[in-house]
């Protein structure tokens, strides 16, 4: 999936694209096809594989099916009567989609696209945190000072730069994993009225079946429906906001310490000029920080839908999501990839930020003297307070959570 105006974009890969999404909307039918058959509401051979649906419906498809989803307002509409018109079985034919609704099928394809993206960018946290737990220990002694609304504050050490940064993605990676991805499975208004009478009775059994075994079938988890409260929707899109932020933390950091004029950080390959042949950007940095900027109204977007929610089914809110959502789990991946190639490479001057620190003279450690004397002692040899602990405990906090199953 190209996109000229995202440099990076090959970084999220297949991950929900279009071809995707019809994969997504072919397991659903699928699944609930198993899920109908199991519960004994359909006939054994109403049910369908994944392998087979495709078989019937592919990727040149989607133009077509993009096109007509406009009469109905939603892809399912069009993929489904192409999926019937094709299919050489009449009892799948017959029983293909019964007792579902259009939202059904988009909202849960939506959340096994928003899984597997989300599983994604998960594996980036975790190798970001292990780069950054051995950048923080390699330099938990390595001088430089500390920048308070630009300006120079007190001694600190890159170690304990770098794990605050690690403290931002374990706190993205603590927030990603505590997302759920549910199936939705209401039919026409939430009630699931239509499987029940075609079941003939027995809705708690029913709904909560055929819940269970779509759920088994998609990986993803069994829950009652959820058209009218999109939370769902919100929880992935501020889940995805806290890595951009915590990612534009570093980028941000890296920005201002590459300056010419301070030199102390720079990226491992920095970009080049059209034009300047000196110059090597810190490209990386940047199009992390573009990722950043640009989330935040993406999610504000998702909470807007819900605020939007009326009725059964809400007319327009819910069909902003899915894009808005696409668009913010798929750059939130590429943002995930290049922050994790940042911190790999990022090279360190070390002796720069000592420089910077002997430079800055007496007048980061005036805080000190003012403590020494109203202690009444002489000031102790570094003023680095308890950076060595609170390095310490991040580096306990990640060992925790990889303890954690």
């Amino acid at each position: 999936m190209s996109n000229l105006l995202w440099p990076g974009e090959h970084h999220a890969g297949d991950y929900f694209t279009d071809s995707a999404f019809l994969d997504a909307m072919l397991r659903v039918e699928a699944a609930w096809s198993v899920a109908l058959a199991e519960a004994g509401v359909a006939p054994p051979d109403a049910a369908v594989t994944y392998d087979v649906l495709r078989d019937l419906v592919g990727d040149a498809d989607l133009s077509a099916i993009a096109d007509d989803a406009e009469s109905g307002g939603n892809p399912v509409i069009p993929l489904v009567k192409l999926l019937r018109g094709r299919v050489d079985t009449v009892a799948v034919g017959r029983w293909l989609h019964r007792g579902l609704t259009s939202q059904d099928v988009v909202d849960t394809a939506v959340m096994r696209c928003a899984a597997d993206a989300s599983e994604a960018v998960a594996v980036e946290l975790e190798r970001q945190a292990r780069i950054l737990a051995d950048r923080s220990d390699e330099h938990r002694h390595t001088p430089m000072v500390a920048r308070t609304l630009t300006q120079h504050a007190v001694p600190t050490t890159f170690g304990l730069k770098a794990a605050m940064w690690l403290r931002g993605v374990l706190d993205a990676r603590e927030q990603v994993a505590e997302v759920s991805f549910a199936v939705q499975l209401g039919g026409a208004g939430g009630t699931s009225a239509a499987v029940v009478e075609l079941a003939g009775g027995g809705p708690a059994r029913v709904a909560a079946e055929t819940s269970t075994i779509v759920a088994r079938e998609l990986g993803l988890e069994a829950t009652t429906p959820w058209h009218g409260a999109r939370s769902a929707v919100t929880r992935i899109g501020d889940a995805a906001v806290t890595c951009t932020d915590s990612w534009a933390h570093i980028g941000n950091d890296v920005l201002a310490l590459s300056r010419p004029e301070i030199g102390e950080l720079t990226e491992g390959a920095g970009g080049g000029s059209s034009t300047m042949p000196h110059k090597s950007n810190p490209v990386l940095s940047v199009l992390i920080r573009r990722a950043a900027l640009a989330a935040p109204p993406l999610a504000s977007s998702l909470h807007l839908a819900a605020v939007d929610t009326v009725d059964e089914r809400t007319p327009g809110g819910w069909h902003v999501e899915w894009d808005t959502l696409r668009t913010l789990l798929r750059r939130t991946l590429v943002a995930a990839r290049q922050t994790t190639r940042l911190v790999d490479e990022l090279r360190v001057h070390t002796d720069r930020m000592a420089h910077r620190l002997a430079e800055a003279g007496d007048a980061v450690t005036s805080e000190q003297t003012t403590m020494a004397e109203i202690a009444g002692h002489t000031p102790a040899g570094q003023y680095l307070g308890a950076a060595d602990f609170y390095i310490d405990a991040q580096l306990e906090r990640l060992r925790t959570m990889t303890r954690t199953p």
